[in-house]
């Protein structure tokens, strides 16, 4: 395991991938933004940004937090938040100019891709960072660079939990291993790269050119993608947030007793 720097980390840019898990994004109520997204096969839908260090957009503010969630200002509507567990992938950029030449990935762990359900936001970003402690990931990741099929990722799973006023932990997210990702390993390394190349957005979609975004950001050195929301379990699905909830996101090894786990509680602002 290793210790992440969270002051470092405040120069890492941060994206994530959406529709990555089947079906998640129909128990999300977000499938119909993505209509008129064209993906092959199993393929995720796209990428987009949550944190882009250095920019004068809500995406310049510093997200990560393994403790707590706070709130966001909202006045204008309900705060549907709801946990997002997933894997956080830490990666190495190897840059050729202001193209990512490659992605090598050197360590994994639980990643909270918290989000406000916005019927009708413009783009996936503006449901992902709403400023400090909108995002969580945790304090120890495993160190792994190597993600093939039969590699040392094959026996860790995803879990997730919410601990509510009961002061028990329910299931929120299905357990699953880390395996059933419909892209994963060197197949989604190479995908995220083409997509930071090639995926420009556009006005009828939600998706965005974060390859710009991560040039405009000098060319960072270090990224952390979400690689995608598992399924909900029924609890998951139809349970919002609220002040003082717990959110409990998990991966561990089945083969050993480590594990990677994230504890935030929501707090006001």
């Amino acid at each position: 395991m290793i210790s992440l720097d969270f002051d470092e980390m405040r120069n890492w840019f941060g994206f994530g991938v959406a529709g990555n898990f089947a079906g998640h994004l129909e128990q999300a109520g977000e499938a119909a933004d993505f209509v008129s997204v064209v993906s092959e096969g199993t393929a995720p839908k796209g990428i987009f940004p949550w944190y882009a260090p250095g920019s004068d957009s809500f995406l310049g503010e510093y997200p990560l937090s393994s403790d707590q969630i706070l709130l966001p200002p909202e006045t204008d509507g309900p705060l549907n938040l709801q946990i997002e567990p997933e894997v956080g992938l830490a990666c190495r950029v190897k840059w050729n100019g202001d193209t990512v030449a490659s992605l090598e990935p050197f360590a994994l762990g639980a990643f909270n891709d918290c989000s406000i359900r916005r019927p009708g936001a413009p783009k996936i970003s503006h449901k992902k960072n709403w400023g400090p402690a909108s995002k969580g990931v945790a304090a120890q990741f495993f160190e792994i660079s190597d993600l093939t099929p039969d590699g040392p990722t094959a026996t860790l799973r995803l879990a997730c939990f919410l601990r509510g006023a009961d002061g028990q932990e329910h299931a929120y997210g299905v357990d699953s291993p880390l395996l059933g990702y419909s892209y994963y390993g060197e197949v989604l390394l190479d995908w995220v790269v083409e997509r930071l190349a090639n995926q420009k957005g556009s006005p009828d979609t939600p998706l965005e050119d974060v390859g710009a975004l991560l040039v405009a950001s000098g060319h960072p050195e270090h990224v952390l993608i979400g690689i995608g929301a598992t399924r909900y379990t029924e609890l998951g699905a139809s349970t919002y947030l609220q002040g003082e909830d717990q959110a409990v996101v998990r991966v561990y090894d089945t083969a050993s007793d480590a594990a990677s786990e994230l504890r935030q509680t929501v707090s006001p602002r």
